[in-house]
């Protein structure tokens, strides 16, 4: 190409993009689906409805539609519909300053944004017969004030959002009798392919950073959601990159721990072995670094920065309980590595390790962060722990990113049921507030007296973005787009649907489906030989009707309902 030879050219310049020839990210305009307030009096805007009606997206000097004209010292406020990530275009036909505020609800746009991993509140100064491209950030909300000390009229023919984001199909899907489950997968789904965008980022607002535990979650949606995903494997590989090889990555020791898992996890899912032998060293270094920290006991002894979660941050015997846990878990998921890469020395020091670790038992304190990660590494009887912790007032006490785990653990008990109320109470209590994608944290006890994220302020009631919050994430700095907060859409995927990989890429697969009290449900996993088709339901006798369609190269076995 011509463009190649021009730029080629120039000295430094390059046409890669994280190695790839182009920005595997594209770009859609998208119209505001309502305005949600305006100036009013002799400041409201004229000709607001062309706003919604009109795709006019070029100036022209002879011709000009009607446009929307603002006075000075005028605002408005539109909602695109659902949570973004990208900026706005707008179309001038005449000169004016304006302040933009992004927002991913009405008060974080209404109010004043934290210019924080992007700018949110910015001035913009528009040219005559001109295009603007304004803003990189993750909003569903856009407030638009023109200058007080403009002096005259500022026309406006359109404002549309610039979405960007990478054109993946859905090749996973999920459906059932249950529509506000139906749309719980679909929202977490949403939610991660909105924060796979250079890397995977953790929130596309507030978070726009690679943080290896955060990912976990990312990695086990995108591998039930989408064909096959470049950023896994660059993020994956970033962090690695990064860290320097005796130190923890991010600066925490439970994600070091996480990276191990993640790519244990990535490998069943894709069966990559390639990539998965790229990764030997790094295991073997890190699985050598964590051996320093098991106590005379066997007992976890992290230094540093010890985290599982927020809401468990100030609990030390919840994190000291959560960290053995994991640990153990991180060891068994090396162990399998390293018998794949028939790697035995390292396969039996981690054998070792988790062995001697499991001598030890610490109390979760109630946790359900230490509870469910006790139970998934086989430290403690699931039923026993879904008793006596995750089935103790169900929904307090966890979070957006270890509630996963929690209902992994649920599953493990055979607690389908109660794993599904929490998450159509606890997932679902954030649709009912106006989410469109899952957020940074959440809890139910929010929701009282509280008015959505799509509403402007009710006198006497909460507002739940602004007045809530905690640790990093106070007030409207709280992300209401974060990835890690998908974890019910691998959850029914792997346990409803009843698809997991038996051997690497889903060369062998069970297939065992759970209605769990559903009529019917059906979908699809996406697997290296494309997508097993999975549909159960009730029939009149009483029994299970199941069909499982799959790829010739994928062998099925199990096919029972729990």
């Amino acid at each position: 190409m011509i463009i190649d030879d021009i730029i080629s050219g120039i000295p430094g310049a390059t046409l890669n993009y994280r190695g790839a020839a182009t920005d595997p990210r594209v770009r859609k305009y998208i119209p505001p689906v309502r305005i949600v307030d305006c100036s009013d009096g002799e400041l409201k805007p004229v000709n607001l409805k062309m706003l919604l009606d009109t795709m006019e997206i070029q100036c022209y000097v002879h011709y000009r539609p009607q446009p929307c004209v603002m006075r000075p010292g005028s605002f408005l406020l539109l909602d695109f519909g659902v949570e973004l990530n990208g900026g706005i275009r707008i179309v001038a036909s005449s000169q004016g300053r304006v302040r933009v505020r992004f927002g991913e609800s009405v008060s974080e746009a209404m109010g004043t944004p934290v210019n924080d991993h992007a700018m949110h509140d910015t001035m913009f100064d528009l040219a005559p017969m001109s295009h603007n491209e304004i803003g990189n950030t993750g909003f569903r909300f856009v407030r638009i004030d023109v200058a007080d000390e403009l002096d005259h009229n500022l026309e406006l023919l359109n404002i549309q959002a610039v979405a960007i984001f990478r054109d993946l199909s859905y090749a996973g899907s999920f459906n059932s009798s249950d529509e506000r489950l139906n749309r719980i997968w679909k929202t977490g789904a949403y939610t991660v392919h909105l924060n796979m965008q250079d890397y995977i980022y953790d929130g596309v607002k507030r978070d726009r950073l690679v943080w290896m535990g955060d990912m976990h979650p990312e990695i086990r949606i995108a591998a039930a959601v989408f064909d096959d995903v470049d950023c896994i494997n660059s993020s994956l590989d970033y962090i690695r990159d990064r860290t320097p090889e005796h130190e923890f990555m991010n600066g925490i020791s439970s994600y070091s721990m996480w990276w191990i898992i993640s790519h244990y996890d990535w490998y069943m899912a894709r069966g990559d072995f390639e990539y998965l032998r790229s990764q030997h060293d790094r295991v073997c270094s890190i699985v050598k670094h964590l051996g320093e920290y098991i106590g005379a006991n066997g007992s976890e002894q992290f230094d540093g920065r010890r985290f599982l979660d927020w809401p468990s941050n100030d609990n030390e015997p919840v994190k000291h309980a959560g960290l053995h846990a994991l640990m153990i878990w991180a060891f068994s998921a090396a162990e399998k590595i390293c018998r794949i890469l028939n790697d035995e020395t390292t396969a039996r020091l981690c054998a070792g390790n988790a062995q001697r670790m499991k001598t030890y038992c610490p109390d979760p304190a109630q946790g359900k962060q230490a509870g469910a990660l006790m139970a998934i590494s086989g430290l403690c009887d699931p039923v026993k722990i879904n008793r006596d912790v995750l089935a103790v007032n169900p929904y307090s006490g966890i979070s957006t990113f270890y509630g996963y785990y929690v209902l992994q653990a649920r599953a493990l008990a055979g607690d389908y049921a109660g794993a599904l109320e929490v998450i159509r109470r606890y997932w679902g209590g954030m649709l009912d507030f106006g989410a469109t994608s899952f957020w940074e944290d959440f809890d139910l006890d929010w929701t009282r007296n509280a008015f959505g994220i799509d509403q402007l302020p009710v006198p006497g009631k909460k507002d739940i973005h602004a007045d809530f919050g905690n640790y990093c994430y106070k007030s409207l700095r709280h992300s209401l787009c974060h990835g890690w907060a998908g974890g019910p859409t691998a959850w029914l995927s792997e346990h409803l649907l009843g698809i997991t990989p038996l051997e690497p890429g889903f060369k062998t697969a069970m297939v065992k489906p759970c209605l769990a009290g559903l009529d019917w449900l059906n979908g699809t996993m996406p697997t290296p030989y494309g997508v097993i088709e999975v549909s159960a339901k009730k029939s009149s006798n009483g029994s299970f009707d199941i069909k499982v369609n799959a790829p010739e190269e994928v062998k099925i076995v199990r096919m029972t309902d729990s």
